[in-house]
């Protein structure tokens, strides 16, 4: 093809990371001096298009510069500066829940549209580490009709072309560009960037180029620009133009009617991230759950007048929650000094979440009567539109402190249910601080009420579970679980008759590792350097914290420390090198849904932490929850990143091993069983050794003490992939307990929310982004088409709904009168 029928769209950006290398403080100075220099540039040339995203960015122009923000409103107005993107921040995306990417997409494109009148229709994440197929049906449900990215590259992650069409995982189509990574060009080498393209892909009839200086800054300079700009008046066979994502997927699609299809996800590139910097992931992990669970209880206060919405808080926890996602904070590729004021401010957010929580909780305790004499009233509320079945804890202070042992029995309706005493978190040497645990059956969305009487006994249940002939063993009607207390692993563990794992269940074992914190040639993680072993008993004793020269010396390092009507826990301490593992087996008395509790104190140095859980059968499949969706896993040991849950499954067997973490991403599955990545040791910020300091300490990541918690379950396939989306979401957003008398005042709140069918989540009930609308946004999770109805007690209305599989429905609901609509994920009409 010849003449100027061929047509190559430059994108002129400036690709600014807001904290990675250095503190945000920085990354704010880089921004203002970056803007600067790009209006600048916008103003003295007129063919000349600059290109920026990102709201966190643009805010602090707006808050520390703001004559220069009034100039780029003026040029983008003018058509001079193009807002791409449209979002938060380019964030990590693969690890953020779906609801996330829904804020990450709302709260940028109201913003933009607020001050720059503006809807980008193009969504970019030049530097994100992967790309889940769950975004398609977001990004379509929320105006987009293309994506652009960069990474993974060819050679990480094969596509049917750099220009195909993106299939969701509920059907949904959206046009997609891979471009030649970079998105940067060096400093003075922007004109031979292009002209490197132009020479290898003279054959293409359409084409894109990002340049401009960047991950630091800098953008566009006047002479890159003069030089660009003298290339585009010489080349002949090629129209190059400065333009925008939107105009070069305009022009694909008049070209193309049709473009080859990818229905998987983008992945993968840097499999280290899915674990590096652990407790970040942790703290936002907690943080997700905390925000769209205190939406849901502020929700059902707030329509019943109980309380006003706070929206104005809520938006602050999720402006920390979104920063926190940006792709080198969340992956755990940034500097120690960014880790801490990541970690500082998911605080920020969590402490506002837990002050609207608290008081929202107290203004849905309304009604609830007095305490009967000699009770002590425990409230639970469930955010959750389906009844829950649940064992929950919780601690209290008796009416005095006595010298004999109070035991406590719980009444729900004035109906025992079974409970036990326990372990409080305190060590006093009296009986005061009472810690219960008790099984629960909560109402959906609406406050339940336990309460507690307590009665001095003088003496402490004994454990009936003992050590006998080198183990434990633990028997239900439907549940047994072996633990060897020679190697403190479980050895079997079978759900009404049927083996769930193979022997030595949940051994850590460690990983040799790279320095590299994204790992970025690697794609597993599997030489095994070590196991962690039981510790002796004077070891155990030691590191349990008894006396040397007391009786604790005789501690077995596998005991029983609970016992009781309601499960039995079995504790395990184990060591490995410099680093040591205390691990609780909980095991219910009702029901088969066992805990694995992993408390780590690590100290080794490029080294990987691993639980390992062999499984039964040769014809597993691997598979996982992702944004919105349900991904399919490799079964070769290559490192998966999923969310809340994981699952192995045996279609020969028609038997599914389920998995349920609150903390964690990375994992792996092989003929060696399911391995769950639980901490790395890499160095911060780091490529791999030798290309990296060898003169001095280096500090590396997860050092000292980390807390990891797995719900394991067996089933029939179908049975366990029913109703695994709304345990994880249980484990996950937990119901909220509180000791409580109450005044007897006021009304009790009707219900907020009910669903009829036992498998369709809800995954947000929040105030409308623009008013006092409700805001009630549902998902289906198995890809099957289900039917239920939505009932609305606080307002007497019943609303039948049909979804077809993992499809996101939003409504909107005017509160004065009743009318519902069917949104996008913008919360505007269909």
């Amino acid at each position: 093809m010849s003449g100027k029928n061929k047509t190559l769209h430059l994108i002129c950006n400036a690709h600014i990371d807001p904290a990675w290398l250095w503190e945000w403080q920085e990354g704010a100075a880089e921004a203002l001096s970056t803007f600067r220099t790009a209006a600048e540039l916008c103003h003295s040339e007129e063919a000349f298009v600059f290109n920026h995203n990102e709201v966190i960015l643009y805010k602090w122009v707006q808050k520390y510069e703001p004559e220069l923000f009034k100039r780029i409103q003026k040029l983008v107005k003018a058509g001079r500066w193009h807002i791409m993107g449209g979002w938060y921040l380019q964030p990590d995306c693969n690890m953020p829940s779906g609801e996330s990417f829904v804020r990450q997409i709302l709260l940028g494109r109201a913003y933009f549209k607020k001050y720059f009148n503006v809807t980008p229709t193009t969504a970019i994440n030049f530097d994100s580490f992967g790309h889940t197929r769950g975004l398609v049906q977001i990004l379509v449900k929320s105006g987009y009709d293309s994506y652009l990215f960069g990474r993974p590259e060819p050679r990480n992650c094969s596509l049917p072309s750099d220009n195909f069409t993106w299939v969701g995982y509920d059907g949904s189509e959206i046009s997609a560009h891979r471009f030649e990574f970079p998105y940067i060009s060096r400093a003075g080498k922007a004109r031979e960037k292009i002209e490197k393209w132009l020479e290898s892909n003279n054959d293409k009839e359409l084409g894109m180029v990002l340049w401009g200086v960047g991950n630091h800054g800098g953008g566009p300079s006047k002479i890159d620009l003069r030089n660009v700009n003298k290339l585009i008046a010489r080349t002949q066979d090629y129209n190059i133009c400065h333009s925008t994502p939107e105009a070069y997927f305009k022009q694909l699609k008049r070209l193309r009617n049709e473009l080859p299809r990818h229905s998987k996800d983008i992945n993968p590139w840097a499999v280290g991230c899915y674990t590096s910097h652990i407790r970040i992931k942790q703290k936002h992990r907690q943080l997700e759950n905390e925000i769209y669970s205190l939406e849901k209880m502020a929700s059902a206060a707030a329509v019943q007048g109980l309380m006003n919405y706070p929206y104005e808080q809520i938006h602050e926890a999720l402006c920390d929650l979104m920063t926190s996602q940006f792709h080198d904070i969340l992956p755990g590729s940034s500097i120690e000094a960014v880790e801490e004021t990541s970690l500082r401010m998911l605080d920020h957010g969590l402490e506002i979440a837990a002050r609207e929580k608290t008081r929202a909780f107290f203004a849905l305790a309304s009604g609830q009567q007095r305490a009967q004499k000699g009770k002590i009233p425990v409230l639970v509320y469930n955010p959750h539109p389906f009844r829950v079945k649940t064992l929950l804890e919780c601690e209290f202070n008796l009416a005095d402190i006595s010298a004999k042992f109070t035991d406590v029995k719980v009444f729900h309706k004035n109906r025992l249910i079974p409970s036990q005493v326990e372990q409080e978190a305190s060590n006093l040497p009296v009986d005061w601080r009472k810690g219960v645990a008790f099984v629960a059956e909560l109402e959906p969305s609406q406050m339940n009420r336990f309460d507690c009487q307590p009665e001095v006994t003088g003496k402490k249940p004994v454990s009936a579970l003992r050590a006998k002939k080198g183990k434990i063993v633990f028997k239900t009607k439907d549940l047994e679980v072996v633990v060897n207390t020679r190697t403190g692993f479980v050895d079997r563990y079978k759900v009404r008759g049927r083996d769930c794992i193979g022997k030595k269940a949940f051994e850590p074992i460690v990983i040799g590792d790279i320095e590299d914190s994204w790992a970025k040639e690697e794609k597993k993680f599997r030489d095994v350097a070590g196991r962690f072993k039981l510790m002796d008993r004077q070891q155990g004793s030691k590191f349990s914290g008894l006396p040397l020269d007391g009786p604790g010396m005789k501690l077995d390092s596998v005991r029983v420390i609970e016992d009781g009507p309601v499960r039995s826990i079995i504790e395990a301490v184990l060591a490995y090198g410099q680093s040591s593992i205390c691990q609780h087996y909980k095991l219910p008395k009702f029901g088969t849904e066992i805990e694995v509790q992993t408390r780590v104190y690590w100290n080794e140095k490029t080294r990987m932490l691993k639980l390992s859980v062999p499984t039964i059968g040769d014809d597993n499949k691997y598979i996982g929850q992702v944004a919105y969706g349900v991904g399919e896993f490799p079964c070769n040991g290559d490192e998966a990143v999923a969310q809340k849950w994981i699952a192995v499954i045996s279609q020969k067997r028609d038997f599914a091993l389920t998995c349920i973490n609150d903390s964690i991403y990375g994992s792996d599955f092989s003929k060696d069983g399911l391995r769950l990545t639980l901490l790395r040791s890499a160095a911060y910020a780091s490529d791999q050794w030798p290309n990296i300091s060898q003169d001095r300490f280096l500090p590396r990541m997860e050092q000292g003490q980390s807390l990891f918690r797995f719900w394991f379950n067996g089933g029939r396939v179908r049975e366990r992939l029913e109703r695994i989306d709304r345990e994880a979401l249980v484990k996950n957003e937990k119901p909220f307990v509180v000791p409580f008398f109450p005044s007897g005042k006021g009304k009790k709140p009707n219900r907020l929310a009910v669903l009829s069918d036992d498998v369709i989540q809800i995954t947000a009930i929040k105030r409308a982004q623009s008013n006092n609308d409700l805001i009630i946004r549902l998902f289906e999770p198995t890809g099957k088409s289900r039917t239920t109805v939505l009932s609305l007690p606080f307002m007497n209305r019943k609303i039948p709904v049909a979804l077809g599989g993992f499809e996101i429905r939003t409504l909107r609901i005017k509160l004065r009168t009743g009318e519902m609509m069917t949104t996008n994920l913008l919360e505007r009409p269909m």
